[in-house]
């Protein structure tokens, strides 16, 4: 006799169910993320955005493009010469930016922090997110500045990170009161 789908036992699950609200286990929706999760993702994207910001700007300004020979073979005695040759230009820039590692790799975490920041929006609250990546990201853009660059951070910015630290605590604590 040969068995019908009914017959069978389910196959096993590779990995658990993800833990569900009691109160809701007719929808089955997944707890939200820990404070635990919610602070790394934040610092993630400020330190992603912050840190790398000096490193880019160190690179950039120590940046001296190569010679290319095809801007020379531009005629510019035409306005649309003019513009190709400054099109052209701006690409050879770009392209010679992207393969300098010094500006490239920084580049790469900081548009991975704007990837986690798009993650973040998605599940957490906007109006916390976008305040509190974005200080953080200044708070880390100063201590960047002095690890790249070597900047003393002076008294002034110290009582300004302070405040700005000030400002995220009482942004999250109004959301839960």
């Amino acid at each position: 006799m040969q068995q019908t789908s009914k017959d069978r036992e389910p196959l096993p699950i590779p990995f658990p169910a993800p833990p569900t609200h009691p109160n809701n286990v007719r929808h089955r929706r997944p707890l939200p993320p820990s404070i635990l999760n919610w602070t790394l993702g934040f610092l993630l994207v400020g330190l992603a955005w912050g840190l790398t910001t000096p490193f880019i700007r160190r690179a950039a300004l120590h940046f001296h493009p190569p010679a290319h020979p095809s801007l020379d073979r531009v005629d510019t005695g035409t306005r649309a010469g003019r513009a190709r040759r400054r099109v052209l230009k701006a690409a050879w820039t770009v392209a010679d930016l992207l393969r300098s590692p010094a500006y490239a790799l920084p580049l790469v975490v900081n548009l991975t922090g704007s990837v986690w920041f798009f993650l973040l929006i998605g599940r957490a609250e906007l109006s916390l997110t976008v305040p509190i990546t974005n200080s953080l990201a200044f708070l880390f853009t100063v201590l960047g500045e002095w690890w790249a660059e070597g900047k003393v951070i002076s008294r002034d910015t110290w009582i300004g990170m302070a405040f700005v630290l000030g400002g995220i605590a009482l942004c999250v604590q109004s959301k839960n009161t």
